[in-house]
């Protein structure tokens, strides 16, 4: 399956990483593009709603958002995740952007 990103926002998130962070969010990516679906626990969590979490663990602990939809992966939202759980902004988002490929 192809990624694609659903908006600019989420591929200049990635590209100001600091260069480790975002060779182990790459490197993360090449594995839902070689898993996905089945891609589980610790790189992946399901969500609510057909969402499902990337995780990429570190000093920063970085989510991406994203959901399956014809035959492609799309990445939602990403964000450094600073709680426990998931803000509800940060899901309302990842919700709108996923209303906009149905």
């Amino acid at each position: 399956m192809q990624i694609e990103t659903i908006h600019r926002e989420i591929d200049d998130f990635i590209k100001n990483l600091e260069p480790e962070v975002q060779a182990r969010v790459l490197r993360t990516l090449d594995l839902l593009e070689s898993y996905n679906y089945k891609l589980g626990l610790p790189y992946s969590k399901s969500l609510r709603d057909a969402l499902f979490e990337l995780r990429i663990t570190g000093k920063k602990h970085i989510r991406i958002i994203y959901c399956f939809h014809g035959g492609r992966i799309y990445l939602l939202h990403a964000f450094v995740k600073k709680q426990n759980k998931i803000l509800k902004k940060d899901l309302d988002l990842a919700k709108k952007r996923f209303s906009l490929l149905i």
